[in-house]
């Protein structure tokens, strides 16, 4: 190794960066190699080159990334006498080109690496060294270009609409009139001479028609036309083949079957293969169910068969699509209902007769006030049921008209009979609410969470239902049924009589002494236990087999020696067969057993009116839900926009028709 020719430049004062001064010294390398080939005859590539610069091998082994010009001119002067393999990188402490750009005396240029050289020129070179040179931060470098992306759309020509394309039609109708415009143009296009303002044909509907059957054909069912033309047979595990089908004149698949020596029509006899997974089937499907009046599945299905089509898996998809109907949801959607809640505590406790009490108002019945000379004068009255929850004993008291002042009246005649009443519960009545108004109790709404638990030990209370939830209070609506069966049995005998306030409010007493000696537990057939648990037991403590009463803390001689002691003991016979007997009987849940999806504010649902038709019924939007204590929704708050007015009503969810959720 010797020294054969040196150069070096005087770097600019301005203008250049490090990568720049690096390529121009990689530039004078090149150049020195050119002169060197001139003059003594060497080739090119027998020769090697070194650089300290990792950016400027990154430049001269880049073949991905574009430069701007000054980079890109010097790149391209190097690469035009020498390559990429041809250049390796030298660390700067062993470049003899750096003692060219420093001070050294006189006295140690014999010695330095400029003239004498370092030992890695003479090591082994690595075969692998273009892998070694990628560029530096090429995202950071200013000399080298963005990357631009570039894409290539290529498309083919095809003669089939393509499933996406159906997709974005809604109808049958739509799809068949756009196809129809399509052709429309088509002929306009190719014959100017028919017009600009020709119009959309029979014909050309029903070349739309086939077309777009044909097309999905083609999709689908590709194999089984082949073989088909082919006069072939179908394919066994072909889903169609149990329907034998043959090609029309049209090239149409059509079912074959076993009725073509039959008088019938060709779409009865043969009708259109139509895959029930493709998009067109959904479009045919809901083409027909409005036509025939959004009627149910059976009738769907054979407006269908009719029309000439064969829907593979029809009756499923048929159901999917009435599932999702709106308007069949507004003609026969089912009322949504929650799982039956638990019993109240008031409801669950031992506690005196009437402390938690049900009331509502039945009737009416005509009943002669006064006689006058031209005959009698009519009148009406009502009834007002209170029944204990507890006991489930009744009251009645009779009253001249649906009124507040009436009904109160019939509540101060109650309190006097049966006592203070610590919770009422009630429906929404207006004479309800104006009693409570006028007495000055307080008034609650079931499941307002303000007042879930705000109860009052020593006034009354009063607890309103939702509007139009008499289940809520089944356990006094029923009641009055049983009320009105004895009342009508008893009316029988006075055919001919007229009914006098006197006489109904005898019957009334009567009637509330047959319910109040009902049996509120089944009957048990052991003739030891002969007594029957019924809330009389309590009211009268009067039952017919005295001997049959324990109790744990009084013996027998008590029951004739103190009468009080004689009571007691009756009182607590009746409670320990309320609990055994009939408590539990309230166990289990006799419908609505499984929880239900919770309506959510923003639902849509349809609100039950029945002052009109179903389909006049209003759409509602769900404005605020009330979430129960065992986090279930069974009364919500709905708005309903009537003329313009927004008004909010509360209903329980046995009164709506659940129709579309906002997710």
């Amino acid at each position: 190794m010797s020294f054969l020719l040196g150069k070096a430049k005087t770097a600019p004062q301005h203008g250049h960066t490090i990568p720049r001064l690096e390529l121009c010294a990689a530039v004078l390398a090149t150049e020195l190699g050119r002169t060197i080939n001139e003059q003594l005859d060497i080739p090119p590539e027998n020769m090697h080159f070194y650089s300290d610069s990792m950016v400027v091998l990154g430049y001269l082994h880049n073949r991905v990334r574009r430069f701007y010009v000054y980079v890109g001119n010097r790149v391209d002067r190097i690469l035009s006498f020498t390559k990429p393999t041809q250049w390796s990188h030298i660390p700067s402490e062993s470049n003899p080109a750096d003692e060219g750009t420093r001070c050294v005396n006189a006295c140690d240029l014999q010695e330095s690496m400029w003239l004498n050289g370092t030992s890695v020129l003479t090591e082994e070179r690595s075969t692998s060294e273009t892998e070694r040179y990628p560029l530096v931060q090429p995202t950071h470098d200013l000399e080298v270009r963005p990357e631009v992306q570039v894409l290539k759309t290529s498309s083919s020509p095809s003669l089939c609409i393509g499933a996406e394309r159906i997709k974005h039609f809604s109808t049958w109708k739509s799809l068949v009139r756009g196809i129809a415009y399509l052709k429309s143009l088509a002929i306009i296009r190719k014959n100017p001479s028919v017009g600009r303002t020709r119009q959309v044909t029979p014909e050309l509907i029903e070349k739309s028609r086939i077309f777009i059957l044909k097309d999905v054909q083609e999709q689908v069912y590709n194999e089984e036309l082949r073989c088909l033309r082919e006069s072939k047979a179908v394919p066994s595990n072909s889903s169609i083949s149990s329907l034998t089908p043959i090609l029309d004149q049209d090239g149409i698949l059509r079912v074959g079957g076993r009725l073509n020596r039959s008088n019938f029509s060709l779409e009865e006899r043969n009708p259109i293969i139509v895959p029930g997974k493709h998009h067109v089937a959904r479009l045919l499907i809901e083409h027909f169910h409005a036509e025939v009046r959004h009627q149910g599945r059976h009738l769907t299905e054979g407006a269908v068969r009719s029309g000439g089509y064969w829907v593979t898996g029809a009756k499923r998809l048929i159901s999917s699509i009435l599932q999702a109907c709106m308007k069949c949801h507004r003609l026969r959607g089912k009322f949504s209902h929650q799982q039956m809640a638990d019993l109240p505590p008031d409801r669950l406790e031992p506690c005196a007769p009437f402390t938690y009490v049900g009331v509502d108002v039945f009737g009416p019945w005509s009943i002669t006030s006064r006689r006058t000379r031209g005959g009698t004068a009519l009148s009406k009255r009502w009834a007002v049921l209170f029944t204990c929850l507890v006991t489930r004993a009744v009251h009645i008291e009779v009253i001249e008209e649906m009124s507040s002042s009436s009904f109160i009246n019939a509540l101060r005649r109650f309190f006097s009979i049966r006592g203070p009443v610590r919770e009422f519960r009630s429906d929404n009545g207006t004479n309800f609410v104006g009693s409570t108004e006028d007495m000055g109790f307080q008034t609650i709404n079931v499941d307002e969470p303000k007042f879930a638990n705000y109860m009052l030990e020593n006034s009354t209370v009063w607890r309103f239902n939702p509007p139009h939830a008499s289940h809520m209070g089944g356990a006094w609506e029923r009641m009055i049924g049983t009320a009105r069966r004895i009342l009508d049995s008893m009316l029988i005998d006075m055919k001919g009589r007229a009914l006098t306030h006197e006489i109904l409010t005898t019957l009334m007493a009567e009637v509330v002494a047959i319910m109040n000696s009902r049996p509120i537990a089944p009957v048990s057939s052991d003739p030891q236990d002969a007594t029957v648990l019924s809330p009389s037991v309590l009211l009268t403590q009067k039952t017919s087999c005295p001997s049959s009463v324990c109790c744990e803390h009084l013996n027998q001689k008590d029951l004739y020696r103190h009468q009080w002691k004689c009571v007691q003991v009756l009182a607590e016979e009746f409670w320990k067969k309320w609990r055994r007997e009939y408590l539990l009987n309230l166990q289990t849940r006799t419908k609505w057993q499984k929880p239900q999806r919770n309506l959510q504010e923003g639902d849509i649902v349809l609100m039950k009116d029945r002052s009109v038709a179903r389909m006049e019924w209003p759409l509602a939007v769900v404005n605020r839900v009330f979430i129960s204590e065992d986090k279930l929704v069974r009364k919500v708050e709905i708005r309903v926009v009537r003329d313009g007015k927004t008004t909010y009503f509360v209903r329980p969810v046995t009164e709506v028709v659940f129709l579309n959720s906002p997710e």
